[in-house]
């Protein structure tokens, strides 16, 4: 595809209308006429050599490919916004802008916090906004890095996208602190026996896949997709949970339970800010990244 000959005025009409699904809305959400509209989508369906959307009866709905279109054109149209937002110069002190980091409830407790605070001393005019990772990510890094300014996520689960690295953490077990049947120390065979509460995300906590390559088949008794629930879901219980060690020591009093080392060589934590190389040389992303890497530093330092 030769994009100098294609008019990429027609990826926000293709967007409209299959969002809209109706001609005349679509005009008016992008500021063209109805004929305007009309011709653009007549247009479209000659370059896919695809209707795009057919009437059923009183309305008109996407064909397989106009559904197959839907989510990459709006990934698209996010993308070239990015791309034209672009700064060649920032100043965090006067700027307004909103950063979204996509981020588990970990990462924003133990580092999306002091980020926003250390934002909020040098940079009032800008917004942060987290939103949880989902699944998908593992999938479609690519397209899901492209809409958002970042992602917080530990190394181990994607890669081909620059980074900046944070700060380290371990994970620790944690039990309920009047547990019956733990003393100091939890064993393999404690690990085997005793009830779990788990985190739901598992491309998110690889130390609680290294059990079955171990030989642990945990029972497990309650999922959840929060890691700050867990110390909660095991206090005044049998049950035994994997929990970041920075988040277990924030959350230990006010869950009443005890914080334990693992009894097995759990992988480390190394969290990182990744990107798309979209972002790479935007004056904004590299305040933002230098911001990070800064606020990582210390939470390295302290810990």
């Amino acid at each position: 595809m030769n994009l100098a000959k294609l008019d990429l005025n027609l990826v926000l009409a293709l967007r409209a209308l299959l969002e809209e699904r109706n001609v005349t809305r679509a005009g008016a959400r992008i500021g063209l006429s109805q004929p305007a509209t009309s011709a653009a989508l007549a247009r479209l369906r000659r370059h896919f050599d695809d209707d795009l959307l057919a009437r059923d009866g009183n309305r008109y709905v996407l064909t397989p490919l106009g559904t197959a279109l839907l989510e990459r054109t709006a990934t698209a149209c996010d993308l070239l916004e990015r791309v034209f937002s672009s700064q060649a110069s920032f100043d965090p002190a006067v700027e307004s802008r909103e950063f979204t980091l996509l981020a588990s409830d970990y990462a924003v407790a133990v580092f999306g916090t002091e980020l926003a605070r250390v934002v909020h001393e040098e940079a009032p005019e800008i917004r942060l906004r987290f939103q949880q990772v989902g699944p998908g990510i593992v999938e479609a890094a690519g397209p899901l890095l492209s809409s958002v300014d970042g992602l917080l996520m530990p190394h181990g689960v994607i890669s081909g996208y620059p980074t900046v690295e944070l700060y380290r953490d371990r994970w620790v077990c944690v039990v309920a602190t009047g547990h019956p049947e733990v003393g100091d120390f939890l064993t393999m065979d404690d690990l085997g026996r005793l009830p779990w509460a788990i985190y739901q995300q598992p491309y998110d906590a690889p130390a609680a896949k290294q059990l079955g390559l171990l030989g642990i088949d945990a029972k497990v008794e309650v999922s959840v997709e929060s890691f700050q629930l867990l110390p909660f879901l095991v206090a005044g219980t049998r049950r035994v949970a994997l929990v970041q060690e920075r988040m277990a020591e924030r959350l230990a009093r006010l869950a009443d339970v005890r914080i334990l080392p693992c009894p097995f060589d759990a992988v480390p934590v190394h969290e990182a800010l990744w990107w798309h190389p979209v972002h790479t040389q935007d004056s904004a992303h590299v305040w933002l990244r230098e911001t990070a890497a800064r606020v990582g530093e210390t939470l390295g330092a302290g810990h």
